[in-house]
This record gives C-alpha cells, structure tokens and sequence, in this order.
C-alpha cells in the first residue's frame, strides 16, 4: 500500500511538472501575441518600435535563446526586458503614457494571464491521484 503511495505522489508530481512545462511555452506566446495586439509604442535602444515590430524583435530573441528562458519568468528577465547588445532596459509606452521599463508591464500581463488560465496545482495532485487509486 505505501509502494501504490509513493508511485501515486511520484506520478502526480511529475504530471505537474510536465504541466508547468507546456505551460511555458503557452505563456511566452500569450506575452509576444498580446503585446503584439497591443496599441503600445516599444522604445528600444532610443528607437521607439510599433508593436508589431517588437513582437517580431522578442520571438527573433526568444527563438535564438530559448536556453536563456527555461521559466516565462527567466524569458521576461533575460530576454524581453532589456538590450542583450547595450544592457539598456527596453521602455513601453500605452495610450501616450510616460516610458516605462517593459519587465513589469511583462509580468502584470502574465499574472493576469495566469490568475484567468491555470489550474490549481492541488487539482491536478487529487486528479492524478484518483486516476492511479484503482479502488477509485
């Protein structure tokens, strides 16, 4: 009985964590597509960039350096907040706003992503755990 335990806990931590992992991926993309949609205007390097041109700029980055962006967290701080080439922090600006750095406009709107998309962790532990439960 505690070797069926083991396994089942075994079995729903792994079930998370491959979740966690498909959901990276999902996330990047709701960033990119989002700010892509958006009415923002990207200043980068000096230079002030539609959003199209920044959505093109950060999967060109994202592309080249997946290794760099394990976490949707990890992506937000290595690759689309700031210049790999001068350092300098990458600034938006929405609705003739002041600039602001672009990391934290990143991680609001994955917050928000996440508040409205995921399920809770418990849940997929208790599913897994009924699955693997044969006396279900």
């Amino acid at each position: 009985m505690r070797g069926i335990l083991i396994g089942t806990l075994f079995f729903a931590v792994m079930m998370s964590s491959a979740a966690i992992a498909d959901e990276v991926p999902a996330e990047i993309e709701y960033l990119l597509t989002t700010m892509g949609q958006s009415d923002c205007t990207f200043i980068r390097n000096g230079r002030e960039h539609d959003a199209d041109d920044a959505e093109a700029h950060l999967r060109m980055k994202y592309r080249r350096g997946k290794r760099y962006a394990p976490t949707s967290e990890a992506f937000i701080e290595n690759l689309a907040s700031k210049s790999s080439m001068s350092r300098k922090p990458y600034l938006i600006s929405c609705g003739g706003a002041e600039p602001a750095e672009s990391g934290p406009w990143l991680m609001e709107l994955l917050q928000e992503y996440r508040s409205s998309n995921r399920v809770p962790v418990s849940e997929t532990v208790d599913d897994a755990a009924a699955a693997a439960d044969p006396a279900g």
